[in-house]
């Protein structure tokens, strides 16, 4: 189904168009030139046959080539011989248009060049053909419209140069002349740029005029626009003088372009159209070059162009930063190439036009503007990884952004995103806000605090130097993870305190509120407090807590404070109704995975779950596989198997012996969840072995080091246990149940209903519940 509307050809997804007079007046040569507007890609067949109206460029087994402009999602170019991907290049994105756009194909002699734009450009072509892959500029053409409003709604509102071709024969900052023909014309270039051109002769340039009267301009003006654009055009007779031209300054690139297409021209006349100009192109060596990028896809010697910027030859301008004094000896042309301010600073008629030294007042960072006036001459960051490259990149990005130097702005902030750990958002967002196209970083960052909410305000207190908009944006996070709410208290707290404080806990806050005045503690963020607390959940905190909150100095001096505690008491007390789904009343997301108790002896504990691979796969004994530990107060014997514990299989005889610990008899298991796994444990399973030595007297404990012990759950003269092999199971609730350990152990405190072996603890099963990570 196809419709003809105005000057385009629609056509409908997923059917061909075909017609008669696209075919090719030489087999195997011929350039399309197309416009086309796609949300994806664009895909053009090359076939011999025409085809019909269900054909499919996939289905097809006859000859023929594919090329689809925007594949994967607008990620790639794919070239396709015969249904085989012959070239598959990343990072090329022609299509993906709100607007119909131009793009062009040239196929000659089995060489497919492709570009958008109305700039149609094809390479000579040699009888190696290989090697001219190697020379195809895949990039694409754009005008300055198109450039500009790509790079704002990519990385903001900046002023990017337009490529060295717009520096072309203008008078503004040229510092040498060429007087040309009888005429005398003066034409106006750039020393650093002319000098750092294949192998020129660079006693040229020690003058400022040179007389060349036996050239013509137009010759003159192809040799100077392909060193400044990679790309000229010039008559078929024009061509010898533009070589001749070539090999007196010494522009090897452009003589090697103009002997090739000699030759080729020699061979066969028939390949150029009478009349019309010769189209030449640098072939550029490197890949995906566009016109942005300085100076690749251009005759410009880069390792030149750096020489001039270490030693100042052929420098214009010396740029110093008050208070640092001289910081470059540069050239005017290379600073306003790449940036738009620093262009209207040297011609916009101050003094700065005319004067050879330029003083910067607002720059805060002279190792920073260093290194980005570095990368206007080599186009690359080349930071040291050191603990200070975080803050260089952020020195870095406001410099970008103060000079609209667009491209290090983007190189900034893709390094900025490849570095983002827990341990270096707050540090950026300390930053980042500032600058209004950095808003992808700005999220990014938030969104990684969140997720390490306990470890951004415990490792350190850079959070209180986050402004109150950025912490209330985290704090209100739909995917704020934290492991008690008690923590998210505790961050507003710290924060508010002014001067900051070292890492404390509500409770130190309050203690300090004994002897001073809230505003005294908080100074101006007092206000940013009554904002900032209704995000907690205090409806989460245990009753307790909330009681003991409740008589606080918290409560008594700030009024917010009390409300918000006195409205979650209500509401665990009296079961106050919420309206909808209030998110003071729901659970957050927690950075530990919830290992529920359903009942005795099920699949949903934390070695069960280590059995899995951490639910990976198929279960196997989590001590056989060596990923948990389990220890028994005496040493491993054949009834005292540490495996007994996880296998889930009942033991008729499984025990730990006694020992003496501080001089009293004890006997305990433990179970060791390996390095870098916690548990906050809220339930926990015994099972009685085949023996009638019922435990009454026990400690159920936790550790971080296996050395200091916390009670999670004391026992004293408990009946639960009354048969062998019976199943018994218990809550852990209070503040403790909230603390992540590593280590568990039941240690018997007291003797067992046996007479003769009192002090030996006879279980064949252990499983733990909680919160994993």
């Amino acid at each position: 189904m196809e419709k003809k509307q105005k000057k385009f050809l629609t056509v409908a997804p997923f059917e061909c168009a075909w017609r008669d007079d696209l075919r090719f007046k030489e087999a195997g040569r011929g350039c399309v030139a197309f416009e086309a507007f796609a949300h994806n890609d664009v895909t053009v067949v090359f076939r011999e046959q025409l085809g019909s109206q269900h054909y499919h460029y996939k289905r097809d087994n006859s000859p023929h080539y594919t090329v689809i402009i925007g594949s994967h999602r607008n990620r790639r170019l794919k070239i396709e011989v015969d249904g085989i991907t012959t070239v598959d290049e990343a990072g090329l994105g022609l299509c993906c248009s709100s607007a119909f756009q131009s793009y062009w194909i040239s196929i000659c002699d089995g060489l497919i060049s492709i570009g958008k734009g109305r700039n149609v450009n094809v390479l000579p072509l040699t009888q190696n053909h290989i090697s001219l892959w190697k020379h195809v500029d895949c990039g694409e053409y754009k005008g300055e419209d198109d450039m500009e409003e790509d790079l704002r709604d990519e990385f903001g509102n900046f002023d990017n140069h337009q490529g060295l071709g717009s520096f072309l024969e203008i008078w503004e900052l040229s510092d040498v002349y060429f007087i040309v023909g009888d005429e005398e014309t003066l034409v106006p270039a750039h020393k650093v740029i002319l000098a750092a051109v294949d192998n020129l002769d660079l006693s040229l340039l020690n003058q400022d005029f040179i007389s060349i009267k036996d050239v013509t301009y137009p010759v003159l003006h192809a040799f100077l626009r392909f060193i400044y654009t990679g790309f000229t055009q010039i008559p078929e007779s024009l061509l010898s003088s533009l070589r001749d031209l070539s090999v007196r300054f010494g522009a090897t690139s452009l003589v090697k372009q103009c002997e090739e297409v000699i030759e080729r021209f020699k061979l066969n006349k028939k390949l150029f159209d009478s009349g019309k100009n010769i189209e030449i192109s640098y072939p550029s060596s490197q890949p995906h070059c566009s016109v942005a990028s300085f100076p690749l896809g251009l005759p410009v010697n880069a390792q030149r162009l750096e020489q001039f910027h270490t030693t100042g030859e052929f420098s214009d301008v010396d740029v110093s930063i008050e208070g640092h004094g001289l910081i470059a000896r540069s050239h005017k042309v290379i600073l306003g190439l790449w940036s738009l301010p620093f262009m209207k600073m040297f011609t916009n008629g101050m003094s700065e036009s005319v004067s050879s030294e330029i003083c910067l007042k607002e720059v805060s960072s002279p190792k920073a503007f260093k290194i980005m006036i570095d990368y206007f001459y080599n186009g690359g960051l080349n930071l040291e990884n050191t603990v200070d490259t975080n803050i260089l990149l952020l020195e870095l990005l406001l410099l970008a952004d103060q000079f609209g130097v667009s491209l290090l702005h983007q190189d900034c902030c893709k390094t900025l995103l490849e570095q983002l750990s827990e341990g270096s958002v707050c540090l950026i967002l300390q930053v980042i806000p500032s600058i209004p196209s950095c808003k992808l970083i700005e999220e990014t960052c938030e969104r990684i605090f969140t997720m390490h909410f306990d470890y951004c305000t415990t490792a350190c207190n850079d959070f209180i130097l986050l402004d109150q908009s950025t912490f209330y944006n985290i704090l209100q996070h739909p995917d704020l993870t934290v492991t008690s709410e008690e923590r998210v208290l505790n961050g507003i707290l710290m924060w508010g305190l002014q001067p900051p404080s070292e890492l404390c806990n509500w409770e130190v806050v309050d203690n300090m509120l004994s002897t001073n005045t809230p505003q005294d503690l908080f100074g101006k963020r007092l206000q940013s407090l009554n904002i900032l607390l209704p995000l907690v959940r205090f409806s989460l905190f245990p009753l307790f807590l909330l009681k003991k909150m409740e008589c606080s100095n918290l409560s008594m001096k700030i009024p917010s404070f009390h409300d918000l505690v006195k409205e979650a008491i209500g509401f665990l007390e009296v079961g106050l109704p919420t309206s909808g789904n209030n998110p003071k009343f729901q659970h957050r997301q927690s950075s530990f995975k919830e290992l529920q108790y359903i009942r005795d002896g099920d699949s949903n504990g934390v070695v069960y779950y280590v059995g899995t691979s951490y639910g990976k796969h198929q279960w196997v004994n989590p001590v056989l596989a060596k990923k948990i530990s389990i220890t028994a107060s005496n040493p491993i014997s054949r009834y005292t198997d540490p495996k007994v514990l996880a296998s889930r299989t009942y033991q008729g005889t499984s025990f730990a012996g006694p020992r003496i610990e501080d001089g009293k008899n004890c006997s305990w298991w433990m179970i060791d969840l390996g390095l870098d796994h916690q548990l906050m444990c809220n339930y926990y399973t015994l099972r009685q072995d085949g023996s009638k030595a019922f435990v009454r007297y026990w400690n159920f404990q936790g550790s971080s080091d296996a050395k200091n012990w916390t009670n999670l759950r004391v026992h004293e003269n408990d009946q639960t246990i009354s048969k062998p092999g019976q199943f018994a199971s218990w809550a852990v609730t209070g503040p403790n149940a909230l603390l992540p350990f590593r280590y568990f152990r039941v240690a018997l405190v007291g003797p067992t209903t046996d007479d003769i072996n009192p002090w030996t603890l006879c279980i064949c099963f252990l499983e733990l519940y909680g919160y994993f990570h």
